[in-house]
């Protein structure tokens, strides 16, 4: 055995730059973002459920809030994630691409 080679080492083979990381950190948060969503939509809708249940007005008011700022922030990713592949079509650039994971 020569011994540990740092150049023979590498945990993640498919990083190679700068970009192909931030490539990995922006398709996570887009996942993340969608998770977070779908949570805050069934929590708007259970809100909404028990204050009708209850009548309860301001918890129907919170419920409401709650599940507009969910697709409020919905289309927020979505548009930004629609605007970069319309930058991408536009130049020819490809700006994200799929990571690949396994």
């Amino acid at each position: 055995m020569d011994g540990f080679k740092l150049d023979e080492f590498n945990p993640v083979p498919d990083i190679n730059s700068f970009g192909d990381i931030v490539n990995i950190i922006v398709f996570n948060a887009f996942a993340l973002g969608a998770i977070i969503t779908f949570v805050l939509l069934v929590v708007g809708g259970i809100g909404v459920i028990m204050s009708a249940g209850a009548g309860d007005s301001k918890q129907l008011e919170k419920g409401k809030k709650t599940i507009t700022g969910a697709v409020v922030g919905f289309i927020i990713i979505v548009t930004s994630y629609w605007v970069v592949q319309m930058i991408e079509y536009i130049t020819g650039i490809t700006l994200l691409s799929k990571p690949k994971l396994w």
